[in-house]
């Protein structure tokens, strides 16, 4: 049976059936099209079927059903075959990604793809010199990448370029376009009216191999705005508060909608701002409806065709009245306060007025020692606006940041744009330095030289996500996430204390003056200015182009597939370690300097849970070997373990692995000997890797850390549904006991762990 990479071309075709929907949807891709009239087709046959009003999401996700007429849909239980119609990758998930895509055999993308290099470079000096030194430190990744995106038509984002969610938002996007990203932060995207869902790179690799896509079929909860946002309140503090009411586990198996009057009070990077961040509440994304701040975007970003057609077909890009929501959360915008999330967690939310008591009352460092601000969550033309025009008060009167002070372009454009118009100027000369057009502290690549490990001290950033040690490696860093207003006026104060609503600062000459509400252009009165030309387009016949791998390389390794399931019981199992506590993909697979193994499994398995705190002993990166009786590194047991042919597992907390679309969390311990993950619950997309098996218990894990070994007996993976597993878990006493577990598996899910992964699967149905 063969896979035809044709089948997921029924969005993109030319011979689209109205002529006036053959609208190229990107400048740099004149072979890509929008067509509103299959999506009107599916949505239509959806209805009839359903025979109930629909809401935005269920009209762009149904829309994209490989099966409209068939496809059995119940929300929180079916699981939906779909079709999306373009895949991004960063860079240091598309290295691991294309690795498999090569391992599949096929010659070609099916689908519109591009590479993006954006996670490899690391903050040190500036923009400049610190590119310059990621070109130089990444040139074999960056190498790989160009020549495998020209060999099998991926798009390709050269360094520089900005980060993957401000490039798609400013050239791929557009309402009612289905997009999945080997990112976590791909939602992005529902600022323009998109479904844009974060995945594994090895969901990608379907997609782009021409494989419908599976999705259970998300729940949604609506989120009404109501009033106008002004003063210090930005878009920033709606997701801010939403966090704070969801937690980062209130959305899982959801996509937040929002809708309401309040709405057109935001802009669209704004709107993209809120959905952006949307992830840290584990929702599967989040999307904003079709209204004119979209389409004066697309006209500003180059698009003014696409704004039209949506302006057509708006009726698909709004919810239907009427329609049902599984849960309704509504924010009074007029009344909603400037927020300020952390430290730790991104869901623990404060209003700015209440942070510098609560601060002194927790022993949190008050003193900032600095401010952050860009990223791909807030690095918009209007968020650099804003920001420059705190920094221009503070100028005006003399003062400069006391914390130090970092800016992050959120792409080349942006930089380049802000270049010209003034803003980058303002925020250099209030103490700021312009960072790359990439990832950077965001994501950890800060080369951090002013606090030592371990020295408590506070950062604060317009950034979506502070868990432990993600920004600088120091666990002892108190980061706190708030909109880039707000961290440009405590860089300026310097401390958490400052409330900018009501408090004075004092210039050199003792004149005491509040800062004024921040203002800024939502776009530029000129046309943005595009910069440097950072894109390379696949050639149309790739398939005599080489891909060369080096064998002896540190950096990129050729996979090899993991073996197929013998049919048999998981037995004599040792528990490798009861993580305590939040165990996030920061925890199990860190990033930071171990970016730059991500093409290289073997050498990233070395990071293996070197985050996650052992409830042993209280301890990170100290377990018991259970053959030895010694302690040792989490990475160096579970190779000791392999080496001796002894297969185990890990006990977790609930919502294991949260963060972001991070597979290398799921295939360093299947590399490193690992059979099964048991833990209390999954986080979204951590528990639908097929290459482990996932496990579910709904009570105490009991365990013997001496000697615990376990038994799973897997012949119920042949149902679907939450069928029972039962494990035997066998105490140094003697003693045993059985407890039911649940796998997370559908059927399709099933067949690929039974293969040993879906690579597998496919390459068995090439045949």
């Amino acid at each position: 049976m063969g896979i035809s990479p044709e089948g997921a071309r029924r969005f993109h075709v030319a011979a689209a059936l109205n002529a006036k929907a053959k609208v190229s949807m990107s400048r740099f891709e004149p072979n890509s099209y929008i067509n509103y009239d299959m999506l009107r087709s599916n949505i239509d046959i959806v209805r009839k079927r359903l025979n109930r009003p629909l809401t935005l999401s269920e009209k762009i996700v149904y829309g994209h059903l490989d099966d409209p007429a068939g496809q059995e849909i119940v929300r929180g239980r079916t699981y939906l075959r779909l079709r999306p119609d373009r895949v991004a990758m960063q860079d240091a998930t598309a290295q691991m990604a294309m690795l498999q895509f090569i391992s599949s055999g096929l010659p070609k993308v099916a689908v519109p793809s591009t590479i993006h290099c954006d996670h490899l470079i690391e903050a040190q000096i500036g923009g400049a010199q610190d590119l310059q030194r990621a070109k130089e430190v990444n040139h074999e990744v960056y190498n790989f990448l160009a020549s495998a995106g020209a060999k099998y038509g991926v798009g390709f984002w050269k360094p520089g370029s900005g980060i993957i969610h401000q490039i798609i938002l400013e050239n791929y996007a557009y309402p009612g376009v289905m997009l999945i990203g080997t990112d976590s932060h791909t939602p992005n995207g529902g600022g323009l009216g998109c479904i844009c869902i974060g995945v594994g790179g090895a969901d990608a690799v379907d997609v782009m191999a021409g494989i419908p896509w599976e999705l259970k079929c998300p729940n949604v909860i609506g989120v009404k705005l109501t009033g106008t946002l002004s003063g210090w309140t930005s878009p920033k503090d709606v997701i801010l508060k939403v966090a704070g009411i969801l937690t980062v586990k209130g959305g899982t198996g959801a996509i937040v909608e929002y809708h309401g009057p309040g709405v057109d009070s935001i802009s669209c990077t704004g709107m993209a701002t809120i959905c952006n961040m949307g992830a840290e509440i584990g929702a599967t994304t989040s999307v904003f409806p079709f209204n004119h701040r979209m389409k004066t975007y697309l006209e500003k970003t180059g698009r003014g065709e696409i704004a039209a057609l949506a302006n057509e077909n708006q009726d698909l890009l709004v919810p239907d009245s009427g329609c049902h929501y599984d849960q309704i959360i509504e924010i009074n915008l007029s009344e909603l306060k400037p927020h300020i999330n952390g430290p730790f967690t991104p869901d623990l939310a404060h209003p700015v007025s209440d942070i510098g008591s609560v601060a002194e009352k927790n022993g949190w460092p008050l003193d900032v020692k600095v401010g952050l601000i860009g990223s791909c969550t807030n690095s918009s033309y209007e968020d650099m606006g804003r920001a420059a025009s705190l920094a221009k008060q503070a100028l005006d009167k003399g003062l400069k940041c006391k914390a130090q002070f970092t800016v992050t372009p959120g792409s080349e454009q942006i930089r380049a744009t802000i270049e010209r118009d003034g803003y980058a100027k303002l925020l250099r000369d209030v103490g700021g330095v312009v960072l790359a057009n990439a990832c950077g502290p965001c994501i950890g690549q800060w080369d951090r030289r002013d606090v030592k490990k371990g020295e408590k001290n506070t950062i604060v950033t317009s950034f979506n996500r502070n868990f432990t040690a993600r920004n600088d490696a120091n666990p002892a860093t108190h980061a706190f996430v708030t909109s880039p207003e707000i961290v440009t006026a405590l860089a300026i104060a310097g401390t958490l204390k400052f409330n900018p609503e009501t408090d004075f600062l004092t210039a050199p000459n003792g004149e005491k003056f509040k800062l004024v509400p921040p203002t800024g252009d939502e776009l530029p009165a000129r046309d943005f200015d595009p910069g440097q030309d950072t894109y390379q387009h696949p050639p149309p016949d790739g398939s005599g182009l080489k891909v060369d791998v080096n064998p002896q390389s540190n950096r990129l390794q050729l996979l090899e597939p993991f073996d197929r399931w013998s049919g048999n019981d998981l037995e004599d199992l040792r528990v490798l370690i009861k993580v305590k506590g939040k165990c996030t993909t920061d925890h199990i697979s860190a990033a930071g300097p171990w970016l730059k193994f991500r093409g290289h499994l073997d050498n990233i398995s070395n990071n293996l849970l070197i985050g996650a705190v052992n409830i042993e002993n209280d301890a990170v990166n100290k377990i018991r070997n259970l053959l030895t009786g010694e302690f040792g590194g989490v990475p160096d047991v579970a190779r000791h373990y392999k080496k001796h042919n002894v297969s185990w597992v890990v006990v977790g907390d609930e919502n294991y692995g949260e963060g972001s679309s991070r597979e290398h969390a799921a295939l360093e311990p299947r590399h490193l000997g690992g059979r099964a993950i048991i833990v209390k619950s999954f986080a979204r997309i951590h528990g639908e890797y097929e290459i482990f098996l996932p496990l579910e218990a709904k009570r105490h894990l009991p365990i013997d850390f001496n000697s615990s070994v376990w038994s799973v007996n897997r012949n119920k993976l042949e149902e679907t549904g939450p069928a029972p597993l039962k494990a035997v878990i066998k105490h140094s006493d003697g003693s045993s006991e059985t407890i039911e577990l649940n796998h997370t598996f559908n059927e399709t899910q099933i067949e690929w762990f039974q293969a040993g992964s879906a690579l597998n699967r496919m390459k068995a149905l090439q045949k």
